[in-house]
């Protein structure tokens, strides 16, 4: 019959979201870089950015609920979740290397410091062969008060440790139909979540260092706040696979939407294990403790 599937594809028809994100995401940069040069373009960036982050918000709902009502309406066949997995494969491959950036610049920073002060906001001097630049050589800077590692990071630590446990326990019950595991596995990851980043926001508010000034709080920041950042958009992603765990959405054969969820939260565990070894033992060793 001519125009009948014969294929285990999912073909997408024309859509408006593509498009809206691109141009969301376009006015969402546009306005960090306004944000930026508020010294010559005054308040205009928040309009810009609000619209932005706006776009971008419905950009996500939109789409993602049309990948919901995809899965649940029967396309998401096994040729189309294989695909999906490799996508997600890839995405969070991309993720690892975005963080690989980060330790790059710690270890760096650590492994081969330079003696550099900031003069000026956004000025940086080399200060070799002046009187003082042995202290700035030092990594953390002479002086300066990290944060204990086996205090608030390791309670931290254990509570994602925790949580990879429950989304673990969570995916177990799915593939053996015990949906109301399942909800609490959901649950208690999500609640994790939310601890983890109170614990977070708590550390950063009583941190006796600031963002910049030095090598040291820039690449401490950068990389435990991008972190918390993933943790953020991970829990919202658990959130949303509870909310469809409700709706009666997944099942033991087909649950990629909650699998990819999980994957996720187990890549953002590993990376913080990897925060916790470099960046709080083994970068504030010997340094004055916070």
């Amino acid at each position: 019959m001519a125009g009948a599937k014969n294929h285990d594809f999912h073909i997408l028809a024309p859509d408006i979201w593509p498009i809206v994100g691109a141009f969301s995401a376009l006015i969402f940069t546009s306005g960090m870089v306004l944000m930026m040069h508020d010294d010559y373009f005054g308040d205009a960036w928040r309009i810009v950015l609000g619209l932005g982050i706006a776009g971008l918000i419905a950009t996500f709902w939109g789409w993602f609920a049309k990948v919901v009502n995809e899965a649940e309406g029967g396309d998401h066949t096994p040729v189309v979740q294989l695909h999906m997995r490799y996508g997600m494969i890839l995405f969070i491959a991309s993720e690892v290397m975005f963080f690989v950036g980060w330790f790059w610049a710690w270890f760096d920073f650590a492994l081969f410091p330079a003696p550099l002060e900031m003069v000026d906001e956004g000025i940086w001097q080399n200060l070799i062969g002046q009187e003082g630049a042995a202290a700035l050589v030092q990594f953390p800077p002479d002086g300066i008060e990290v944060l204990p590692a086996f205090e608030l990071p390791l309670l931290n630590t254990l509570i994602l440790l925790c949580s990879g446990t429950t989304v673990t326990y969570a995916h177990h019950s799915l593939i053996n139909g015990d949906r109301e595991g399942l909800k609490k596995g959901l649950w208690y990851t999500i609640a994790l979540g939310v601890l983890f980043t109170a614990i977070q926001a708590y550390e950063y508010s009583h941190a006796a260092f600031g963002f910049g000034g030095n090598t040291y709080s820039s690449a401490f920041y950068m990389a435990t706040g991008f972190h918390g950042f993933h943790v953020l958009v991970g829990t919202i992603f658990l959130i949303v696979c509870l909310a469809r765990t409700y709706k009666g959405h997944f099942t033991p054969r087909q649950h990629f939407g909650f699998e990819a969820a999980a994957w996720y939260w187990h890549f953002v565990d590993v990376v913080w294990l990897f925060l916790f070894v470099t960046v709080y033992v083994w970068g504030g060793w010997g340094a004055t403790v916070h």
